[in-house]
């Protein structure tokens, strides 16, 4: 048995289909299929049921998945551990987020003291974070809502408040604070479900009895300000998202029933490199010093 047959076994199993899974290997069907039936060969037994190209992992495929995932996992760790011992100055954070809010300040702090450590950030979906962290694919996530789990470490930040934006124009904007109930025949501009804070104030409303209507849905929370400035509808804004350069009041949600958590989170087994470390010190510090200013 052959590490290249572990790791090829590994991208069929998660892609379950041998085009996607030899794209994203760069190598051709033929050598990722020949490749896979030796394995087979050298365990006794088939790992998937055929269906033309696409593949589904039987009971042994899901066995041994279980035991590839963990291998591969501790020798991912090592080849880490050792960058990281010859060269702790260098090297890549490897980051996932929910919520980018804040993500600029923390990374421009970061820099202050790790000037040449590059960084690639993934802005996801609490479903696909959840995936990250279980493999051990991330150092970090910042989250909202956090994620519990017996493999994830979980490290309270923050608790920022949900505020409404409006523009300037709106009938409400001389207001400072206003109802849910009072919005249930607003349009909005949102995020996608499947992102924390759009979950989360979709629950609420409904818990007051409405479902709130969206005229627009997107991947990016930023430009969510410039279209409630142009009116096209409101928008809920974390308060760490507030934009004070655009013509937008915020107005706060009444008996404080919509307060994000955000999170810090890791897996447990992951190796941290000292560059990690230094970005887990930098976040809590950051997030301490705001708590300090907001309350």
């Amino acid at each position: 048995m052959e590490l290249l047959q572990l790791q090829y076994f590994l991208t069929v199993a998660r892609c379950e289909h041998v085009t996607e899974a030899a794209g994203k290997l760069h190598v051709t069907q033929s050598s990722l299929s020949k490749t896979i039936q030796r394995l087979e060969d050298d365990l006794g037994a088939p790992l998937f049921d055929r269906m033309g190209r696409k593949l589904r992992l039987n009971e042994f495929g899901r066995t041994f998945l279980r035991r590839t995932e963990k291998a591969l996992f501790e020798l991912e760790q090592g080849k880490r551990e050792i960058a990281d011992l010859s060269s702790p100055e260098q090297g890549t954070l490897e980051l996932a987020v929910t919520t980018a809010s804040t993500l600029p300040g923390i990374l421009r702090e970061f820099r202050k003291n790790k000037p040449h450590i590059k960084f690639h950030v993934q802005m996801v979906t609490l479903r696909d974070m959840s995936t990250l962290l279980h493999r051990g694919e991330v150092d970090f996530c910042l989250s909202s809502p956090p994620i519990q789990a017996d493999d994830i470490e979980c490290q309270i930040l923050f608790a920022d408040p949900i505020v409404v934006a409006v523009p300037v124009s709106h009938r409400y904007a001389e207001r400072s604070s206003i109802t849910l109930a009072e919005l249930k025949d607003e349009w909005f501009v949102g995020v996608k479900k499947g992102y924390g804070v759009r979950d989360l104030v979709d629950s609420k409303c409904q818990s007051v009895g409405f479902v709130p209507k969206y005229v627009y849905e997107g991947d990016e929370p930023a430009r969510l300000t410039a279209l409630v400035e142009a009116e096209i509808g409101l928008a809920f804004i974390p308060r760490t998202a507030r934009n004070p350069q655009e013509r937008i009041k915020y107005l706060q949600v009444e008996d404080h029933i919509l307060v994000r958590e955000i999170a810090l989170l890791s897996h447990k087994s992951r190796y941290i490199s000292k560059a990690a470390l230094e970005f887990r010190r930098v976040v809590i510090d950051y997030f301490g010093a705001m708590s300090k200013e907001i309350y």
